[in-house]
């Protein structure tokens, strides 16, 4: 492979979107629906008649092995029309391709419904049917999966109602804020996100005053802001109590596939770390303040210790020819740089790594039409995946490539599992593809300069610090408004008060008093009607990997089999029963704790070198 930046190919998918074999691919996956829509409406029929004749056992074996083939069906089709859109979003022939292969998913959703239904008239066959049919024993924790969702539905007519009005309810109320943010800008005609991203700037002025500018430009819509988020949760706090949920909290819990005694451990884990990051903060505030890099006429001082909050992303001086972070790279140096990452871990990760690029599943090419940022998509057929990056030639693309190359391994290893398998939570969503970041981060710090390896930890621990400090603070912050949500309506006063009070107890002393109260209404996570506490799945990843990273230094080599093992299992089981497996209890805060040492470590390092600067 040449040094230019690649395309991927996609031929051993389809050719195109208007090939023969696709065109086919997309009639046959409507004729199996239509065949599992027969199944249903049989199965269906002869339980309304009571019919003794009816034998449920051989019926689910006939409908999981049907189903699974159109998931298989569904995923490579949703999967192909969203990369062919994806790098070229100007062609309308591909978006309304997108759209259609969206409208039979939908139709997959409602067969879904139908499904649980009949599961759970017919629960006391599964016994019988486990016997007659021992293959399908790896489904079980699915089966029972669907079995406890029906406990939270309503009615039929009542669930399709709550969907049509929640497109003009909670849907609406989270696009509002969506085009809010979107559109807001300055009198100079700078557009929100623009001045948001100043946080990243070196020039320690424009930080502050794009900082004072992001607040007033909020404060100013704080109404809208505050309408769409307090109407949004009084909608889920309804549908939740409607759907016999404890709370938006046993909610989330369920679909992340972990129990409360889980989560417990990892708050306790996060609250227990909080002083250690503070003093990450407060050793970074002193760094600016003594090279002149910050604006803030108190940060970092003896009155005021913290970092102000517009200098959390504030990167530090330093550099030179020989720095990997100023250095531009060649698409060939960083694959060859991810391959030997991938190979320091295990041979067998290497090796994917070099397929991956050796057969055309990364498209990294910067062109008109494609989307920005990065993302890896999998498909069943072949089971091969494709990855999506903008390659530019920095240090930061070399990790982000090696993160999306985490994602495919990760689908990698479960091969030869039901595509039904393939849905796993978010929770472990993210395990490999951080634990490959993590590889390649903690390698380059043990081999890189002075220089470099302060300004290296840093990045690494601001990054990690809006994992496991942030999404602290945005869990505290979800948890308070769901309380107060229940017993009446909440202000634009109300959720500052509550965003105040959620900064304080995560980052407390490790920030001045230059914050930030309206964060509530920037983080579009909280106005979403399908996740709740679309928060702490993340810290779950980072500290998961973090941890798992820990466990590979101590046993070496021979912990690959454990990991490979473990990502193959992750879309069977609970996140306790999986690592259970794997041989440790991630219910206790000891198992987090491993993973925070890894960060204990480099704050420790970074602090004694920010002191010599």
């Amino acid at each position: 492979m040449n040094s230019s930046i690649p395309r991927w190919n996609l031929d051993s998918i389809y050719h195109d979107i208007t090939s023969d074999e696709y065109r086919q691919a997309l009639e046959s996956f409507s004729s199996a629906m239509e065949e599992n829509e027969a199944l249903l409406e049989t199965a269906s029929r002869f339980t309304r008649e009571a019919n003794a004749n009816f034998d449920f056992p051989a019926w689910l074996s006939s409908y999981l092995a049907a189903s699974d083939a159109l998931v298989a069906r569904c995923r490579t089709l949703a999967a192909y029309a969203y990369v062919t859109y994806s790098t070229d979003t100007t062609d309308t022939a591909h978006l309304n391709n997108l759209t259609r292969v969206q409208e039979l998913s939908v139709r997959m959703q409602q067969q879904e419904l139908k499904f649980s239904t009949m599961l759970l008239a017919h629960r006391a066959s599964l016994d019988e049917f486990y016997r007659r049919f021992p293959q399908y024993e790896q489904w079980r924790y699915l089966l029972d999966e669907v079995l406890e969702g029906t406990r939270h539905q309503m009615p039929a007519a009542e669930e399709k109602l709550a969907m049509d009005m929640q497109r003009t309810g909670g849907d609406a109320w989270g696009r509002l804020q969506e085009q809010l943010v979107s559109t807001l800008h300055d009198d100079g005609g700078r557009m929100f996100n623009e001045i948001r991203n100043d946080a990243f700037s070196a020039d320690a002025a424009l930080r502050k005053a794009s900082w004072q500018k992001e607040l007033a430009l909020l404060s100013r819509h704080r109404v809208a802001f505050a309408a769409a988020l307090n109407n949004l949760k009084g909608e889920t706090v309804l549908l939740n109590r409607r759907r016999h949920w404890a709370d938006a909290l046993e909610r989330a819990l369920v679909s992340s596939r972990m129990g409360r005694s889980t989560l417990d451990a990892l708050i306790a884990a996060l609250e227990g770390a909080l002083p250690m990051w503070r003093s990450y903060f407060q050793a970074k505030a002193r760094l600016l303040r003594r090279t002149g890099c910050t604006a803030s006429a108190t940060a970092g001082t003896g009155a005021e210790p913290g970092l102000a909050f517009y200098d959390l992303f504030a990167p530090l001086p330093g550099g030179g020819a020989d720095s990997l972070l100023e250095k531009r790279w060649t698409f060939a140096e960083a694959r060859d740089y991810v391959v030997a990452e991938y190979k320091s871990f295990s041979p067998d990760m290497g090796a994917f790594a070099e397929k991956a690029f050796a057969e055309g599943w990364i498209d990294a090419e910067i062109r008109p039409g494609k989307v920005g940022g990065a993302y890896d998509e999998d498909f069943p057929k072949g089971h091969q995946s494709r990855i999506l990056l903008n390659f530019t030639g920095t240090f930061s693309d070399i990790i982000t490539l090696a993160h999306e190359l985490g994602h495919a391994y990760h689908f990698s290893c479960m091969k030869g599992k039901p595509a039904t398998f393939f849905d796993y939570p978010m929770t472990l969503a993210e395990t490999a593809s951080t634990f490959a970041e993590t590889i390649t981060k903690q390698d380059v710090l043990a081999r890189c300069g002075v220089s470099d390896k302060l300004r290296l930890l840093d990045i690494d621990l601001q990054d990690a610090a809006q994992v496991l400090v942030d999404i602290l603070c945005r869990f505290y912050f979800e948890s308070s408004v769901f309380e107060e949500r229940q017993n009446g309506e909440l202000s634009a006063d109300d959720f500052c008060r509550l965003m105040r009070s959620a900064q304080e107890r995560s980052y407390g002393s490790g920030l001045n008093s230059e914050r930030h109260e309206y964060m509530w209404a920037v983080k579009s996570h909280y106005y979403s009607t399908g996740l709740d506490f679309y928060n702490f799945p993340y810290a779950f990843g980072q500290l998961f990997a973090a941890a798992l990273y820990m466990k590979s230094r101590q046993e070496g080599p021979s912990f690959a089999a454990t990991y490979a093992a473990l990502l193959a299992d992750t879309g069977s089981m609970s996140c306790e029963d999986l690592c259970r497996k794997a041989g440790f209890d991630i219910s206790t805060k000891e198992f987090w704790d491993g993973g925070i040492a890894m960060y204990a470590a480099e704050i420790a390092e970074f602090t004694a070198l920010a002191e010599k600067v």
